[in-house]
């Protein structure tokens, strides 16, 4: 790498080089693309990594045409390198181990969707799990989920070193008992099943969770997935490992993206006029358009097409499409079908930490069964040595 590459620039240089408008620059941030630090002389202002700017613009490294884990957050910033074959990133298309994502979701359950991604096609690890007895405690889905990954992080905190089959097995209950947390005591359905239950969905809806929780499972690499994984590097059982990379899920960009698109939606479901544009002006429309995926997030698109949404919704879609200008991105996709099902308020979140914990639990798998090494460096921008 230069020099050149390795400084920090301003705003207005970046845009010059990358060519794009600022709204475009705060997106490429805010997904990891390109680094950010404060301007060390106006904190007020920021400053972005040269050497990010040049790979994006097309002045780094080759390569960048070929099959790739998605790089969605501060974890992709090519300070970490890790080696997986869980999913992938080619062209236009999600592969879960070389399966489409999309076609997957048409039909597959979602522990169908766990076991591609555990590698567990020969066998079920699910076969034979018996539910818990006793209730989960916690006032929230989500304060319910973080407690049933921690007592099983405690009842078993050493992953079954080598044993590939007791490993998924754990897997295999710790999904199990996390969705029991979220979805409460009943008959031993279909994961996706449960859930539909517990929110009261009619069961012709069900597909809807059922689709969600596949697309869901694992968009590529990002901080939640590097989390897990140094955690099971580390020797953390796949509960513990699964845990770290939840708690990264719950605070990243996808939740606060629906959170801030639940708004305008019910704008436009109340017959707001113009609620899309000035929600546009207000930097309030969120969940339009994705630098990674330029042509439209596939995932997106096979879960708006199987809503079969009402005429307020589709025009809350259309509303938005035309101000923002980009196709409807997988966590407005996720918080639309959270509004089609009536799902509690934080359902969208809900449904996209339970989906993404199936491929949390296939990367700690990965790392423990393959024990790739992760290489990190952590670069120091501090004061100088003696400065104050």
């Amino acid at each position: 790498m230069s020099a050149e590459q390795d400084r920090w620039i301003g705003r207005g240089e970046a845009l010059g080089r990358l060519g794009v408008k600022a709204q475009t620059l705060y997106a490429y941030v805010s997904r990891g693309r390109i680094a950010a630090r404060p301007d060390p002389d106006d904190p007020r202002r920021s400053l972005y990594a040269a050497r990010d700017i040049a790979r994006l613009s097309g002045q780094g490294d080759a390569g960048d045409d070929a099959p790739r884990a998605a790089a969605r957050s501060a974890a992709g910033r090519g300070e970490a390198e890790l080696y997986s074959s869980v999913s992938v990133v080619a062209g236009d298309r999600l592969l879960y181990r070389g399966l489409d994502a999309t076609q997957l979701a048409e039909t597959a359950t979602f522990e169908d969707a766990a076991r591609v991604l555990w590698r567990a096609r020969a066998a079920n690890p699910f076969s034979g799990l018996r539910p818990r007895v006793g209730g989960t405690p916690g006032g929230s889905a989500r304060s319910r989920l973080y407690a049933a990954l921690a007592r099983r992080a405690e009842e078993e905190p050493v992953p079954a070193s080598g044993d590939a089959e007791a490993l998924r097995t754990e897997c295999a209950r710790v999904l199990d008992e996390a969705v029991d947390a979220v979805a409460g005591p009943g008959p031993r359905l279909f994961l996706h099943q449960r859930l539909a239950r517990a929110w009261k969905i009619p069961e012709r809806e069900a597909h809807l969770v059922r689709r969600a929780l596949v697309l869901a499972a694992d968009p590529g690499f990002d901080a939640a997935v590097l989390a897990a994984r140094a955690a099971a590097a580390g020797g953390a059982c796949p509960a513990a490992a699964a845990l770290a990379g939840v708690a990264v899920v719950a605070a990243s960009g996808p939740v606060a993206e629906m959170t801030r698109a639940a708004g305008w939606i019910v704008a436009v479901r109340r017959q707001a006029h113009d609620a899309a544009r000035r929600a546009r002006e207000a930097g309030d429309l969120a969940g339009f358009g994705d630098p990674d995926w330029p042509g439209g997030d596939p995932r997106a698109a096979a879960l708006l097409a199987a809503a079969d949404l009402p005429p307020d919704l589709a025009r809350a879609l259309r509303e938005g499409e035309a101000a923002a200008g980009g196709p409807p991105g997988f966590a407005l996709a996720l918080a639309i079908v959270a509004r089609r099902l009536e799902l509690p308020r934080e359902g969208a979140a809900d449904l996209l930490m339970i989906g993404r914990l199936a491929g949390l639990l296939a990367h700690a798998l990965d790392q423990t069964i393959d024990g790739s090494p992760i290489r990190a460096r952590l670069r120091y921008v501090g004061p100088e040595p003696g400065a104050h």
